[in-house]
């Protein structure tokens, strides 16, 4: 069988995670019996590109594009984050981060201030930040925030946005968030989280809807069994995994659901 490709740009947030993640997926495609290769996806290089290759085999996707069908793939296995408030859940929030420094105590106290998205079609970015956004707003007060910096694309940009002052509040993916804590403290040391949105369906690895069903039911049962496997558990502590949850297109529906409330509200754009 020719090899697809994996990769996990989305929580490669430093050297060493993206080193463990190869491993991980090698033991994946190993388990799986499918020959897999990583292949290095850096930024800027557009997600939704790698997205909408023909040659997916373990490719981390977040669950919004995947609702919204941007991309024909084939979801196989969410990462259930290694925190508290997922509670052994394949969920993830949004931490809507400030500068340490910031005056700000509650989240209206920022109300005054600019608030940052990254892309329309992300979820951490964009979706939950608007969710979250919804119920502060009015027929009275229509924008919650005095000014809205959009297309910032990506959850660096977002983090660099808030400690240069560029905005007040940018919205970060928690998983990201938690890695990049482990990975890289030093670029957070000037951030704090003033609140966090609700869990949704974390991304998930999907595969191209070409690929063989008996090499997708093989992804998908090594992914489950992962934590069983002895090699587990020293590439779970680096990547703060607990293991893989199996998932399917249905699961990522909160995610249009929490666009549609936005949409029938009249508040497409967080702002």
């Amino acid at each position: 069988m020719t090899a697809s490709i994996a990769n996990a740009r989305m929580y490669a947030v430093a050297p060493a995670a993206e080193e463990a993640w190869r491993a991980l997926l090698e033991h994946i495609a190993s388990e799986a019996d499918m020959p897999l290769t990583y292949l290095p996806y850096p930024a800027p290089q557009p997600l939704e590109q790698l997205w909408s290759r023909a040659d997916l085999g373990a490719v981390l996707m977040c669950g919004y594009p995947i609702a919204l069908r941007l991309a024909a793939v084939v979801p196989l296995a969410s990462p259930i984050p290694a925190v508290d408030w997922a509670q052994g859940r394949a969920v993830y929030r949004t931490d809507l981060i400030v500068r340490a420094d910031a005056p700000y105590r509650r989240l209206e106290d920022s109300f005054s201030g600019r608030v940052g998205w990254t892309v329309e079609h992300s979820h951490s970015g964009f979706n939950a930040l608007r969710h979250h956004l919804l119920r502060y707003r009015s027929a009275q007060r229509p924008r919650v925030y005095r000014e809205t910096i959009g297309h910032l694309v990506t959850a660096r940009r977002i983090l660099d946005a808030v400690i240069a002052g560029e905005i007040d509040v940018g919205p970060l993916d928690s998983y990201w968030h938690l890695l990049l804590r482990r990975h890289m403290p030093a670029l957070v040391a000037g951030i704090r989280v003033l609140d966090s949105t609700d869990v949704a369906p974390m991304p998930a690895f999907v595969a191209a809807p070409g690929l063989p069903q008996a090499a997708i039911a093989r992804l998908k049962a090594a992914f489950a069994g992962a934590s069983q496997r002895p090699w587990f558990a020293a590439l779970a502590a680096p990547l703060c995994l607990t293991g893989f949850a199996s998932v399917s297109q249905a699961d990522f529906a909160t995610t249009l659901d929490w666009d549609r409330a936005a949409r029938a509200a009249g508040y497409a754009l967080p702002a």
